[in-house]
C-alpha cells in the first residue's frame, strides 16, 4: 500500500513536472509565433504605406544631360545638351571646376538648354538639372564631364576669310595642326558648296593639308561656303576635331593675268577681256621664274627680301641681296616667287630683258608712293585670289602644293587625291 502511494505520489509529480516543461514550450512557441507574425504584418504594412507615400510624390519628369557623368573628350560644340521628357526644365546650372558659371539658354518649350557659346578645352564642367512635371512635382539630375585637351583634339586653319572677296583661283585651303590619318572621317567633315553649282572636290597635298576647289576657276560673282562639321571627328587615334563653323566669302571679278616671259609681257585680262599689257621683267637664264598657274596669295605695300631666306647666298653666307623696302609685292608661292615692283632696276630692262632671281618685276619708284607706276596700277586692280599664269620660261612647272597653285594638277589628278 505504501509502496503503492509512492508511486503515484511520484507519477503526480512527474506528471506536473512534465506539463509545466511543455507547457512554458507551448507558451513559448505560442508567443514567440504570434510575436513574429504580428511584427512582420506591421513592418510590411508600414512599408508598403511609405512606398506607396513615396510614389506619388515621386516627379515623372525624366532628366537627361549629355554627356553621360565621366565622360572624357568631350566635345566643346555641341555635345553638351540637356533634356527633359514627360516635364519642363525650370533650372539648369553648368558650371566649371573653380564655380565659373556657363551661360545658356533654356528652349522655348523649356524641354531642353544648351551652353551659348563654345566651350573651353581640357576643362571639367558640372551640371545641375531640375525639372517638373504636371503635378508641379520636382525632379533632379547631375553630371560631370572633361572636354577633349589640346593634345587630344585638332583643328584646322583656313584660307580665304570670312566675309572677305577673292579672285576667281582663290582655293579653300585648310592646313591642320595635328596629322591626320582618317582622312574621310575628316574630309567628310568639311563641305564646300558654290551658288554656281559648280562640283568641289578636295585634294590631300598631305597629312595635313587639304585643299578644295572646282575643276575651272570659280565663277566670278559667286557666293562660296565652306562648312566645318568637326567636332567630334576622330581624326587620328585618340585626336578629336573641336570646329563647328560655316564661312562664306565672295567671288570678285575673273581677273587672270599672263606673263609671257620670253616676250617680257605681262598681259592682264578682266572678265574675258584685255585691259592692259605690261612690260616686265622675269628671272635670268641662272635663276628662271616657274610657269604655271599661280595665285596671289597675299599682298604687302612694302616688304623686305632678303635670298639668305630662299637660299640665294654668297661665300659668307649673306644672302645675295637684301631689299628692305620693295614696293607693291604678291606673294604667288611659298617658296619665295612674288610679282613685285622694282625701283632699283634701269627702266630699259622692263619689256626686253630677265634679270630677276625668279620673281617678277615691274617698274616702281622707292617708296611704293607713285600711283602711276606699272606696279602700282597692278597692284591695285589685283585682289587676292587672281591668277597669274606664267609661260615660255625656261624652268619647270611649279609644284602644286607650293602655294595655293592646285591647278596646274589635271581634274582627273585632282580628284585622286580626294578620300571622300
Amino acid at each position: 500500500m505504501e509502496k503503492r502511494v509512492m508511486t503515484d505520489s511520484k507519477r503526480r509529480k512527474g506528471l506536473m513536472a512534465a506539463s509545466a516543461v511543455l507547457g512554458g514550450v507551448l507558451v513559448l512557441s505560442a508567443c514567440s509565433d504570434s510575436g513574429d507574425k504580428a511584427s512582420g504584418d506591421s513592418s510590411s504594412s508600414s512599408q508598403s504605406q511609405a512606398d506607396a507615400a513615396a510614389a506619388k510624390q515621386t516627379s515623372e519628369a525624366q532628366i537627361a544631360i549629355a554627356p553621360k557623368n565621366g565622360a572624357t573628350n568631350v566635345g566643346i560644340n555641341n555635345d553638351a545638351k540637356v533634356t527633359v521628357t514627360k516635364g519642363t526644365l525650370t533650372e539648369v546650372k553648368m558650371t566649371t571646376a573653380d564655380g565659373t558659371a556657363v551661360k545658356g539658354t533654356l528652349s522655348d518649350d523649356a524641354k531642353s538648354w544648351q551652353p551659348d557659346a563654345q566651350l573651353e578645352r581640357s576643362t571639367v564642367y558640372k551640371v545641375a538639372a531640375t525639372a517638373k512635371d504636371a503635378k508641379n512635382l520636382k525632379a533632379f539630375a547631375n553630371a560631370s564631364f572633361t572636354t577633349v585637351s589640346p593634345e587630344n583634339s585638332f583643328i584646322g586653319n583656313f584660307t580665304p576669310e570670312d566675309g572677305s572677296t577673292v579672285g576667281v583661283g582663290m582655293p579653300v585651303s585648310i592646313n591642320f595642326n595635328k596629322a591626320i590619318t582618317d582622312k574621310k572621317a575628316v574630309e567628310d567633315g568639311v563641305t564646300v558648296t558654290s551658288s554656281s553649282g559648280q562640283e568641289v572636290v578636295g585634294h590631300w597635298f598631305n597629312g595635313q593639308r587639304l585643299d578644295l576647289r572646282p575643276d575651272q576657276y570659280w565663277q566670278a560673282g559667286s557666293t562660296v561656303t565652306l562648312k566645318l562639321s568637326l567636332d567630334g571627328v576622330e581624326g587620328a587615334k585618340g585626336v578629336f576635331g573641336v570646329q563647328e563653323k560655316t564661312v562664306t566669302f565672295k567671288i570678285g571679278r575673273a581677273q587672270v593675268s599672263t606673263v609671257d616671259a620670253k616676250a617680257h609681257t605681262m598681259t592682264v585680262t578682266r572678265d574675258g577681256k584685255t585691259i592692259k599689257t605690261i612690260p616686265i621683267s622675269a628671272g635670268s637664264p641662272e635663276n628662271t621664274t616657274y610657269n604655271g598657274q599661280m595665285v596671289i596669295s597675299e599682298k604687302f605695300k612694302e616688304t623686305r627680301m632678303n635670298g639668305a631666306t630662299v637660299g640665294f647666298t654668297d661665300s659668307d653666307g649673306k644672302g645675295e641681296y637684301d631689299i628692305k623696302d620693295v614696293p607693291h609685292a604678291m606673294r604667288l608661292s611659298n617658296s619665295g616667287t612674288f610679282l613685285h615692283g622694282n625701283y632699283w632696276g634701269a627702266k630699259s630692262i622692263f619689256g626686253s630683258v630677265n634679270t630677276s632671281h625668279g620673281c617678277v618685276g615691274l617698274s616702281d619708284t622707292k617708296g611704293a608712293n607713285d600711283p602711276n607706276t606699272p606696279a602700282a596700277w597692278f597692284y591695285d586692280s589685283s585682289i587676292v585670289g587672281d591668277v597669274v599664269i606664267v609661260k615660255n620660261s625656261d624652268d619647270k612647272t611649279i609644284q602644286p602644293d607650293n602655294g595655293l597653285n592646285g591647278w596646274n594638277l589635271s581634274w582627273a589628278d585632282w580628284k585622286a587625291g580626294s578620300e571622300a
